[in-house]
């Protein structure tokens, strides 16, 4: 019998689902003539602050850019120290890099996978004996998966030590904490709209969000060659313009957005109902956020056997991430304070796996990934 392989995440699908009026707003965009910026770019900086809540929204080519371009705005670049996680996609380090500043990597809350308050605190007193390594300026919590990052206690943290707050809300479009939406809370929000995203492009993409007028004023000119006018470069700029196409591609499915990440949670509860029994760490929930589910990744010490006896069944999975960033081979040694290991994040990227998880999945699929995980608890006796 013919076994119907499942993807563990399926961009494609997403296209299918809103075809026609995607098609719709490419051709028009096609006729419109205009393939720069343009009115299409501005619909969708209007229509996507008015969702998040702020002031003001900038397209842009990518989620890397923005945070290169959102650091850049804020006067930060050489010399000066920007502290993140180091369970993260590569590229929120890589951006700081591109900046001019230097990344310092910090653990993680293995509950939520976000960065650590406790730690974030403790590296920043060490800090102070070690003025020569530069001076902290901001604070990168990456809202990972989908689930916020404490931002109370970072908050209170970057007060305290007068650092900038740039959020990555690159898994968490829509995503509350307190009930207010994650990108209201930090000087500065980056959202990558990369195909694969609670809302995703169809090719790379992103927005910066932000309540503060000058920050807005000096990203526009960052993002077209330091243009104060056409052709006068005021300071020194780079080409990070939002895609005209993708713009209309992502207003159609902004209008979905809360639709297909009230799927993905109830995705993720039919997963909690049928494993919740086995012996695995399944994602938590803190009582005051709303989890949006990028990802739905669960831990097991057996994680390679697990994914040997899906994959044999047809059913797809990945690990976010395999390798923490302060191991891989560009970073090394030098993005943690003096070399330091972070025993969290090491411990995790070695049990973590990513189900399936998409809008599109069906219950009856949801079923057939749960049923093998449980057939496979028991060929294995765990």
């Amino acid at each position: 019998m013919t076994v119907t392989p499942i993807p563990q995440t399926n961009p494609k699908a997403s296209y299918l689902s809103h075809k026609a009026e995607i098609d719709t707003a490419i051709q028009r965009t096609l006729d419109s003539g205009w393939y720069i910026l343009g009115s299409e770019v501005q619909a969708f900086e209007q229509e996507f602050a008015t969702y998040i809540g702020t002031q003001h929204a900038l397209g842009v080519s990518s989620g890397t850019d923005g945070i290169e371009l959102a650091l850049r705005a804020c006067d930060i670049g050489s010399g000066d120290i920007v502290l993140t996680t180091s369970h993260t996609a590569v590229a929120t380090v890589a951006a700081i890099e591109l900046a001019g500043a230097t990344p310092l990597l910090i653990d993680i809350n293995p509950k939520t996978f976000n960065l650590d308050p406790n730690h974030l605190q403790q590296t920043l007193s060490q800090l102070q004996k070690h003025p020569h390594l530069g001076q902290p300026k901001a604070i990168i919590p990456v809202h990972l998966y989908g689930h916020p990052a404490d931002l109370e206690s970072i908050q209170t943290i970057a007060q305290h030590h007068q650092l900038r707050i740039i959020e990555d809300c690159s898994q968490a479009h829509g995503a509350t904490l307190n009930n207010r939406r994650l990108g209201t809370w930090g000087d500065l929000a980056v959202f990558s709209l990369y195909p694969t995203k609670n809302l995703g492009a169809f090719g790379d993409a992103g927005i910066i969000v932000t309540q503060n007028s000058q920050l807005i004023q000096k990203l526009h000119s960052l993002r077209q060659y330091g243009w104060g006018e056409r052709y006068i470069s005021d300071i020194p700029g780079m080409n990070a313009r939002l895609d005209p196409l993708q713009a209309a591609i992502l207003r159609v499915k902004l209008q979905h957005l809360d639709a297909d990440n009230q799927r993905r949670q109830d995705i993720a509860q039919q997963y909690n109902h049928t494993l919740s029994h086995l012996p695995l760490q399944l994602p938590q929930t803190a009582s005051n956020a709303s989890h949006v589910y990028h990802q739905y990744v669960i831990r097991t010490p057996e994680r390679d056997s697990l994914r040997t006896f899906l994959k044999e069944r047809q059913i797809g999975t990945l690990i976010h991430y395999p390798l923490p960033v302060h191991q891989q081979p560009a970073y090394q040694g030098r993005v943690t304070l003096e070399g330091a290991s972070l025993p969290q994040t090491e411990q995790i990227c070695r049990e973590i796996v990513s189900l399936p998880m998409y809008p599109q999945l069906t219950d009856l699929e949801v079923q057939r990934i749960s049923d093998t995980i449980i057939d496979w608890t028991q060929q294995a006796n765990l």
